[in-house]
């Protein structure tokens, strides 16, 4: 970092200069206004800056030095130290503002679980939600950032609709069609930064803080509950079996009800047609409406894939939510919203108040994308291999663990849940200190008192090669519990 030091530092005009300025600096640390890692200007600028002599800034900088203030790198310069967090001042909200009372400022809204273990993740790591980029054609989406870039240099300056641009927002409707079964137009999808703002704005847009009550899967996905509790919403944890969320389990004053019913997370199991039907009965009797996280069902690798139930829908009851992070890149951060015409617009005006919007150039790069065919032919090369990983995961799983394990009904994604008979808390830990990351199914639960020990592994980050060598540890591990 260039030294920069556009401080106001009060020094005396004339007296204890060295004193002055020695005080003004440590205060300046202290504080937080220069951080940890800022790298002071040289003595002489600082001196010239300040209208002190260079040996009163020289022994400034000394004595900040041996008090552990500064730190001095060389020829690299002096930079500011690395301080335990009770040594600078933090102001405590209750003395600053009293009167904030938020959900977010009480804690309890934890986005995602906290790390199994602490350190680095391990090698072997079944880590869930992450894709495989290894395979990613790279070289094609830089091809079109470029294109895209060019034509912005043509073009005046502007800011994208917040809703979307009008050619992502066609690429998506025209994905969504052919691949899920979803009938929508440009004017039905609304781009966001990922599945977790689609969470959000619906959030924003349906909530009326400590009115709302929403009903969620249990176990379920931690963000999206998050997301809800964060803009006021009452949750209801929802028990899931063989067929997908039990409808029969839902409060008759639920107004929300979040599912993931082609690949249930963490379970895996597809929700049933049947208990399609009834949940959508259901919504419509009560007026409620139903969210439907979509989020990895391109990976579908046995049978004919049940319609979303957004293709199912009738009444405009079901905000269809998905994502591109699972099909092509996380980074990229691009998810959407099939949205009822009635919520359309509140959700862009919801959407504009935001954030105005996701970055243009990487809108139109992915348009392209998605428009000349490379989503459906990367999709269709990840799908044959994640198929294999599960193929070789299921295998490992039965020869290493036995009877001991039982995976759960699953034929979509890229993770798989495994029944138990331990504590699987405590076997998690113990995988992570022998090289494999494995993540328990307490983890995804809402309700207390209702887990059922087991494990959720996902295979999207990990070789098939090496998931055998990862699945015998694990077994050793079990084997001391």
């Amino acid at each position: 970092m260039e030294p920069s030091l556009e401080l106001d530092l009060q020094i005396p005009g004339r007296g204890a200069r060295l004193a002055g300025l020695h005080a003004a600096l440590r205060e300046a640390i202290a504080s937080g206004r220069l951080a940890p890692g800022v790298r002071l200007p040289p003595s002489r600028e600082l001196a010239a800056r300040l209208g002190v002599s260079r040996n009163t800034a020289v022994a400034a900088y000394e004595r900040l030095a041996s008090e552990g203030w500064l730190e001095s790198r060389g020829s690299a310069g002096t930079f500011v130290a690395e301080l335990p967090r009770a040594a600078v001042q933090v102001s405590d909200r209750a003395s600053v503002a009293p009167w904030a009372d938020s959900r977010w400022l009480r804690g309890g809204l934890a986005v995602l679980p906290e790390p199994v273990a602490p350190g680095p993740v391990p090698a072997l790591a079944f880590t869930t939600g992450v894709p495989d980029v290894s395979a990613f054609p790279f070289d094609v989406l830089r091809r079109l950032q470029t294109r895209a870039l060019q034509a912005a240099a043509r073009e005046p300056a502007s800011y994208a609709h917040p809703q979307g641009l009008p050619a992502l927002r066609e690429a998506i409707a025209g994905h969504v069609s052919a691949a899920r079964a979803v009938a929508c137009t440009a004017d039905d999808v609304i781009v966001t930064a990922g599945a977790q703002q689609a969470f959000d704005l619906i959030g924003r847009v349906l909530v009326a803080p400590g009115r709302t009550l929403a009903a969620v899967e249990d176990p379920g996905y931690p963000p999206l509950r998050a997301a809800l509790a964060g803009a006021g919403a009452r949750l209801q944890a929802v028990p899931v079996d063989r067929e997908g969320l039990v409808v029969q389990a839902l409060r008759g004053q639920a107004q929300i009800v979040c599912v993931t019913p082609s690949h249930q997370f963490p379970l895996g199991v597809a929700m049933s047609l049947p208990r399609r039907r009834d949940l959508l009965r259901w919504a419509a009797e009560r007026q409620a409406v139903i969210v439907e996280d979509d989020y990895d069902g391109e990976f579908r690798f046995t049978s004919r894939p049940l319609d979303a139930l957004k293709t199912l829908d009738r009444d405009g009851r079901v905000f269809y939510v998905g994502t591109l992070s699972k099909s092509m890149l996380p980074a990229l951060r691009i998810g959407y919203i099939v949205a009822p015409a009635w919520a359309r617009d509140a959700l862009v005006v919801a959407r504009q108040a935001a954030d105005m919007g996701a970055p243009a150039l990487m809108q139109a790069a992915v348009a392209g994308f998605i428009a000349e065919g490379h989503l459906l032919r990367h999709v269709r090369r990840m799908r044959a291999e994640y198929a294999e990983r599960r193929r070789v995961l299921m295998q490992a799983i039965t020869q290493h663990l036995g009877r001991r394990a039982e995976c759960h009904p699953a034929i979509a994604g890229l993770h798989l849940a495994v029944a138990l008979d331990v504590d699987c808390a405590e076997l998690a830990r113990r995988a992570w200190a022998a090289g494999v990351a494995v993540e328990p199914l307490s983890r995804y639960r809402l309700a207390a008192g209702a887990d059922e020990p087991g494990l959720v592994l996902g295979y999207g980050s990990i070789a098939a090669a090496r998931i055998p060598e990862a699945v015998r540890r694990l077994a050793g591990v079990l084997g001391t519990l």
